[in-house]
């Protein structure tokens, strides 16, 4: 059995609980109990430094652990500055500091996004009293250079790490066991629903929930796609929409239906290749080819329809979500036994900007079903 751990949150909040309790009493705690609120349940989370700064400053440390999971903030240094202050209005002011992430679409707000303030707002007020008020200051130290290894720039968020997620716990999203979860969660939703959506991660969750599909239709997969669209098939769903940020999902374009990058990455092989039957001349085909993301070479489409007044993108994109559509069916087919009933399939790829790039055909059907 894989081992889960906790999620990122969870140990911002676990240091400054420690920073907090040091301010009241003067004394480093060996733990710190955070109460999870998603799931209902207490964590115990051991402090690895506590230090006073001065009478009314102080910082703790902890570490990450997200269990199994394959997550590279494994073993990095969480810090938590905790300071009283006399003035506004709000009891606990939560800020990022060093290796903490800016959203670029967000006015350079820090990168600690809605459940990470609900745990660090609710875990700390029940320890002031009332009138009593703090600064609290997240910091990563690695956050910056573990950061350009991640695709938090894919989705707008710059120099850092994001605190992001709905639950306190770490699933390991790439093991046996997780897809083991993935796989219950679809049988309990299609004995109820005959038309789902799989969402790669959190940001295909939140966008499809801002666009009205019921919370309820809505079926996680991380990188489990071919499985688990094998396993709609034999439960009979009779249509999934896959929703999901560009340079995840065309992968399946290229027949790969297992998209973590340790496993395989094609996306600029794919996107050339659309690009070149779409008719893009040789030296703009090399460029796409070259760009560092898929979502440099989505902003040099742009780029080039703007000053040009064609439209790359729409063929490109349109022909590629086709291609998914078409190679899922193939990929269903190739692992069924209902013959021609299998499960319908479309399409929707969005941007770093959780902005709808393209839906297929069938993907245009299937959103006015669930919207």
């Amino acid at each position: 059995m894989s081992r889960s751990g906790y999620t990122l949150p969870v140990f911002a909040i676990a240091a400054a609980l420690a920073a907090l309790h040091w301010l009241r009493d003067r004394q480093p705690l060996k733990f710190a109990s955070v109460d999870l609120i998603e799931p209902a349940q207490i964590a115990e989370i051991p402090i690895e430094q506590v230090a006073g700064l001065s009478e009314s400053m102080a910082l703790a440390i902890t570490r990450s652990d997200p269990g199994d999971n394959l997550d590279l903030t494994k073993d990095t240094p969480i810090w938590a500055l905790v300071e009283w202050r006399q003035q506004g209005d709000d009891a606990v002011i939560i800020k990022g500091g060093e290796g903490i992430g800016r959203q670029l679409n967000a006015d350079d707000k820090a990168a600690i996004y809605a459940y990470a303030q609900r745990l660090l707002q609710e875990n700390l007020q029940r320890m002031l009293a009332p009138g009593e008020k703090i600064t609290v200051t997240i910091i990563l130290p690695q956050g910056r250079s573990l950061a350009v290894r991640t695709s938090n720039s894919a989705f707008g968020v710059v120099e850092g790490l994001s605190l992001l997620g709905t639950t306190g716990i770490s699933q390991p999203l790439s093991t046996p066991d997780q897809l083991a979860v993935f796989r219950s969660e679809l049988q309990n939703k299609a004995s109820r629903f005959e038309s789902l959506v799989f969402c790669i991660g959190e940001n295909g969750l939140d966008l499809a929930r801002k666009l009205g599909i019921n919370p309820e239709q809505l079926v996680k997969t991380a990188n489990w796609l071919g499985p688990m669209l094998v396993e709609a098939d034999v439960l009979a769903v009779k249509e999934i929409l896959l929703f999901g940020y560009h340079g995840k999902l065309m992968k399946l374009a290229g027949g790969i239906f297992h998209t973590h990058h340790y496993l395989a990455d094609g996306r600029r092989e794919i996107l050339a290749a659309h690009c070149a039957i779409a008719g893009l001349k040789s030296p703009d085909i090399q460029v796409v080819f070259n760009s560092a993301t898929a979502e440099a070479a989505l902003t040099y489409l742009r780029s080039l329809d703007a000053e040009t007044g064609s439209d790359w993108v729409n063929q490109v994109y349109t022909a590629i979500a086709e291609t998914i559509d078409v190679r899922s069916q193939e990929y269903i087919q190739s692992h069924s036994e209902r013959g021609t009933g299998v499960t319908i399939c479309g399409s929707i790829l969005f941007d770093r900007d959780r902005k709808i790039i393209v839906k297929s055909k069938t993907a245009g059907l299937l959103i006015g079903k669930l919207c």
